[in-house]
């Protein structure tokens, strides 16, 4: 262990610990953008900089390891200037109509220029006009909103594998992009959803089909029905502040029914029925010594993973 000084607090560290982590740890806020837990440290935003005693330049916390008598201040006038300055020059390529956003109110950008006190731009908005993707069934890129913080990037290539999006271009013209900037449903996404999970602002999002659904309930010729996964019984409890665990079963086909849907199924059943086709397709392959082990096809993203990234195993799935 090594002591280091965080605003005049003396703070026992582990070596080769970062400054945003020891800074975490001890309940002290030093902001980021680019910066995810589990993804690749970039320092790319320069959002997280503090200033350490004796040295000339800021350093980015989410990158700089302690060292032993480092003392560090993190909101002094000069760290904080930087940091309003970065978010000013962010906002000034970045779409600012936070009402139309789905990430209103809940936005990483807007949650930090608020705090910064952000008022007035200082700069000039220049935005160049970018046509927004929505032809993916699952999901909405708006360049506008970008932020060019990468971790989109990263989440695609480092954890799922797949590589569909990439940094493009030079300074100024710095994007995130497809392959030859075409759309996603022309490249090999499948459609997981990770790169909305993580985006802070609102550049990647889920499509929401809501008008769609209350066009359809609202349609007297129509028999609407909708079927629920068997994860959604917990997690909707979960999300509406119930204890964890609270099964919800019961209330949420009668709040669907309320809206006015006409049939309720649930998955559960369909789910038995795979397990019990999956476990005769596999002692059938068993028997015939072929295509082993057998891979569960009951997820459509997996297949259309499976498709686009790993072609061998085909065979391997379920029937």
């Amino acid at each position: 262990m090594i002591q280091i000084t965080i605003n005049n607090r003396v703070i026992e560290a582990k070596e080769n610990t970062t400054i945003l982590n020891i800074a975490k740890q001890n309940n002290i806020h030093i902001p980021t953008l680019c910066y995810y837990p589990d993804l690749d440290i970039k320092s790319d935003c320069r959002i997280c900089v503090v200033e350490i005693v004796g040295q000339k330049g800021l350093v980015t916390a989410c990158s700089t390891n302690v060292r032993e008598g480092m003392e560090i201040r993190t909101n002094s006038p000069r760290v904080l200037n930087a940091r309003k300055t970065i978010t000013e020059l962010i906002l000034s390529n970045h779409d600012a109509n936070c009402t139309a956003c789905v990430r209103n109110m809940r936005c990483e950008l807007q949650s930090l220029a608020n705090r910064l006190g952000i008022d007035v731009n200082r700069f000039d908005v220049v935005l160049d006009e970018k046509p927004i993707d929505d032809s993916s069934p699952s999901l909405v890129r708006n360049m506008n909103r970008c932020i060019k913080c990468g971790r989109c990037v990263d989440v695609c290539r480092s954890v799922q594998g797949c590589s569909v999006l990439d940094i493009m271009g030079r300074g100024h013209d710095v994007t995130v992009s497809t392959a030859y900037g075409k759309p996603l449903s022309e490249v090999f996404c499948t459609y997981c959803g990770q790169c909305s999970s993580v985006c802070p602002v609102g550049a990647i999002m889920e499509k929401d089909d809501t008008d769609r659904v209350w066009d359809a309930l609202h349609d007297e010729q129509k028999h609407v029905i909708v079927q629920i996964a068997p994860a959604i019984r917990v997690s909707l409890g979960e999300e509406l502040g119930l204890h964890f665990g609270s099964i919800v079963t019961g209330k949420l086909i009668a709040a669907l029914k309320m809206l006015g849907f006409s049939r309720v199924f649930d998955t559960n059943f369909t789910a038995d029925l795979t397990i019990i086709e999956e476990g005769h397709e596999l002692i059938k392959r068993l028997e015939d010594g072929k295509n082993i082990p057998v891979i569960t096809s009951c997820c459509p993203n997996w297949i259309n993973y499976a498709e686009h990234q790993y072609p061998e195993i085909l065979h391997h799935l379920s029937s």
